[in-house]
Formats: structure tokens, sequence, C-alpha cells
């Protein structure tokens, strides 16, 4: 590990979250240090485009020329697709055939609906073996793979099955988003704009600061504003692992973001379906009273500066409702909106009023 690497650790967990470039040729070191028993067989879980990736650190990892006896490639889908249980099935199938009990190991290689994919087959197979989540996007890095929330893709909605399944250790290679689309990158970037508004108003003064240094992987304002993300959310899932309390801030935005991504048949990136969650939450807390209006603009105007959506049509409006009252943070039918009261202050709104809901879609209407 270098001088360079940033270790976060998960209050409460293990899981520590190592943040860095050049980690991942490291990885049989990173591995024997973090884990208590060396597993014997392991599982590499990849998306199509990490095909070379993977196919090096099982070299990396394999025997004789490494420390472990069998090293197994799984390759799925990208994105959304992969979060189905036609894929989980590929891959007990294979876990099956291998006999993986559960002193062995499951790595997951990709963005957050691999990791998300990685950390569900990981739990649910003899009822959990170890995983290790190594992401390679920035969604990935500031959310999906840290703190052990996994979730499938369902008819009726977006991560209507999961479990909590924390991770041995979180392994982010700044490397590998040198290879990143932009508009991936910037999508991304939705998750820390959102540990921003929720915890760290360090991150949007960085944004507001220099919007595009913010966004470019090799400044030091991006791995900062990525540190702080990541350390947001660390803190929240140490004090808070199973969502019982705390972590429901992490879903800021995240009530219609995951409607609209249903709406869309999951073909938008989840960071854009976010950012619109977002305005729509700062609208919803502006009606109600609760933020100002000059708080409430801010979440428009730093979205809109890195190219981030703030609009939805607005004849969808019945199809989103009636997804949010399915969504796994309502009670019963009762909808529960993550709002702010302030920047850095968030807190729950229960069963607000349709004609309030309804008011505050109008303002991001497009």
């Amino acid at each position: 590990m270098t001088e360079a690497t940033t270790r976060i650790s998960v209050t409460g967990a293990h899981g520590d979250v190592l943040l860095g470039t050049g980690l991942i040729p490291q990885l049989d070191t990173l591995l024997q240090d973090a884990l208590d028993d060396a597993p014997e067989q392991i599982l590499i879980i990849h998306a199509p485009s990490l095909a070379v990736v993977a196919g090096e650190v099982r070299e990396q990892l394999q025997a004789p020329a490494g420390p472990y006896r069998r090293v197994l490639l799984a390759e799925v889908p990208d994105a959304e697709d992969a979060k189905r249980l036609e894929v989980a099935q590929f891959c007990w199938q294979i876990l099956g055939q291998a006999d993986f009990t559960r002193s062995d190991l499951i790595i997951g290689l990709g963005g957050g609906a691999t990791t998300d994919l990685a950390g569900w087959v990981a739990a649910s197979w003899l009822r959990g073996v170890r995983v290790v989540q190594i992401p390679t996007t920035v969604l990935a890095m500031a959310d999906a793979a840290v703190g052990g929330k996994t979730g499938m893709n369902t008819a009726e909605g977006k991560n209507m099955v999961g479990a909590f399944h924390v991770p041995e250790l979180v392994v982010c290679d700044l490397e590998v988003l040198d290879s990143l689309a932009e508009n991936e990158r910037i999508a991304g970037f939705a998750e820390v704009v959102k540990c921003g508004f929720i915890a760290e108003p360090e991150i949007l003064d960085l944004i507001e600061e220099n919007p595009s240094e913010a966004v470019n992987p090799g400044s030091a304002a991006f791995r900062r504003c990525l540190e702080l993300s990541i350390a947001t959310k660390a803190r929240v899932v140490g004090e808070d692992p199973g969502e019982k309390g705390l972590r429901e801030i992490l879903n800021y935005g995240h009530t219609l973001g995951h409607a609209i991504e249903h709406s869309e048949r999951y073909q938008w990136r989840h960071g854009a379906a976010i950012s619109i969650g977002m305005v729509f939450a700062a609208e919803l807390a502006r009606l109600s009273g609760r933020l100002s209006d000059v708080e409430a603009d801010r979440h428009r105007s730093i979205l809109e500066s890195l190219g981030l959506p703030t609009s939805y049509p607005s004849g969808r409006w019945p199809t989103l409702l009636a997804t949010m009252r399915r969504d796994k943070k309502a009670r019963g039918s009762m909808l529960r909106f993550i709002v702010l009261d302030a920047i850095g202050k968030p807190s729950v709104m229960q069963a607000p009023d349709e004609s309030l809901l309804f008011a505050a879609y109008q303002e991001i209407a497009g």
C-alpha cells in the first residue's frame, strides 16, 4: 500500500475502505492483510468491460503464481441487467459446482450493480460467505460498494430484494476511473453531491469553486470530495448497520429517484435519477417551510453546473406516485421522505399530503 493510500474505517464492522492509486496490482497483499484466514477458492464476479482486469487479477492470485488454490471468473451483464435472479442463479451454479464453502471468498469487480450482485450472492450462498468489493465507478466507490447493503431488482421496483452483508475490504483504485466515460463519471458524482447536502458542505463548496475540477479524477478536489463522501457513508453505516434509523439519511433523493429509474425501465443512470430526486426533496422541504429559498435553489445550481438533470416530464406524476408507494422505505401506505431542515441537517418527513407532493413535483416538471 502506497503512502498516498487513504484508509477509511467503518465503525463497528470489518470492511475498511482503501482509496488510492495502483491498488489492484497489490491485491494479493491487501487480501492477506485483511483476511483472518486465507480462502482456498475465490470467485471474481465482473462486468464484461472488465474482463481483461479480471483476468489480470486472476493471474495475480491463482496458484502456483499466487497464494490461492483456484480462482474462478463469472462474467455478468452490464449495469442493472446484472441485478436479476437469473444472473444470481448463474453465480450460484458456479459456486455449487466448485464446492464453495463459507471459508472461501467472492470478489465483486465493477460498478454499483456488479458489487450489489456480488454482495447478495455472497450473503445468500450458505447463508453468508466472505466478500471483497473492488468498485470501478464513482457511484460504486462513493455509495454502492460501501456499507454492505445489497439489492436485487424485481418487476415491482428497484432493490426490493436484498440483504445486509458487510465486505471484508473495499478497494477503490482511482486509476480505473481514467477510462470511465465522462457522462458515467458525472452521473455517479451525484451520490457525492448527496453527501455534501446531508453532511459535508465542504463538497458543495469545492464544486462551486470549480465544477470541472471537482469531477476530474486526477484533481485534488475530486479526491477530497470522494474521501468526504466515503467517510460520511462509513460513519453512518457504522452507527446504523441495519438501516433502523440514521442510515435513512443516505436515501436523500432516492424515493423519487428510484421511481424514475423504474419508470425508465432502468435505462437511466442511477445518479441522473437521484439528481432529480434531490431537487424534488429540496422543493418539498421549501414548500413545507423547512428549507430556505437560497438553500433549495443551491441544489439546482450545483447539480446543473455538473451537467446533471433537474427536471422530469409533468405527465409522469401519477405513475411515479404509485411506484413510490411500493418503495421499501414506505411504512404500509405511508410515504417517507428524507428532507433537509438546512444544509447538513437531514430529517424525515412522514406522510406528506398529496397536494404538497404534487406542488413540489410541479416545481421540477419539465
